[in-house]
């Protein structure tokens, strides 16, 4: 008998896939680099104000990172903040 290796399908199901941690995180990641003042970006007034939009309107965090990667991508490249890019395509991948 073989063995078969299970593998997360996001296009079935996000069982075990822990998108809301991994966005918690990465909200956590995006306030960081926007509260950040040593290194300021022009981003992080851009970025803050799509948070506020996001949570004013009862949006959860995955929609913000969906909707807005690639300008993450760089204010975390910004603050050279590698957990920060990680998560970023941990969730692209296996969430959005």
């Amino acid at each position: 008998m073989s063995e078969t290796t299970h593998t997360n399908d996001r296009y079935v199901s996000f069982v075990d896939i822990d998108c809301e941690s991994r966005v918690d995180g990465c909200i956590e990641r995006i306030r960081a680099c926007i509260e950040h003042n040593t290194n300021p970006s022009p981003l992080h007034d851009y970025v803050a104000t799509k948070l506020a939009e996001t949570e004013a309107r009862g949006q959860d965090g995955l929609y913000l990172i969906g909707s807005q990667v690639n300008v993450l991508r760089e204010l975390f490249e910004h603050h050279d903040d590698d957990a920060g890019l990680h998560l970023l395509e941990c969730i692209e991948l296996k969430c959005c």
